[in-house]
């Protein structure tokens, strides 16, 4: 799963459950792999991302971006570089995500999230 997906995941569809993100992740095992960067792609991603959960998973894979979103990032390539390191070019293998309002455990077995939910969860 790359982190660019995990950036949209939620358990809002859990009964209860109001908000559901960001999920918890959790990393077992992950793989860096290469991919060509593009700034284009990665400027016009930066209104879809939810810069804290990138930020908390960043700091998870052992990167490090800005807390908060630079003002001039789009003029930043270095941090423009990280963020396509982190989003495209790292893939988590085996790990979980946890849903933050009720802490129920999603797995991620050979790089698919398993989120589906029993009958009584809906």
């Amino acid at each position: 799963m790359k982190l660019l997906t995990y950036n949209f995941l939620t358990s809002k569809c859990i009964r209860g459950v109001k908000v559901g993100y960001p999920l918890k992740l959790n990393i077992v095992e992950k793989k860096e792999v290469n991919a060509d960067f593009n700034s284009e792609f990665i400027t016009r991603m930066l209104p879809r991302l939810e810069w804290s959960a990138i930020s908390a998973a960043a700091t998870n894979i052992g990167s490090d971006i800005p807390s908060t979103m630079p003002a001039d990032i789009l003029n930043d390539m270095e941090t423009l570089q990280k963020l396509h390191h982190i989003l495209l070019e790292v893939d988590v293998v085996e790990g979980t995500l946890e849903c933050p309002e009720t802490g129920r455990i999603f797995p991620i077995n050979n790089g698919i999230p398993n989120m589906l939910l029993n009958e009584d969860e809906v």
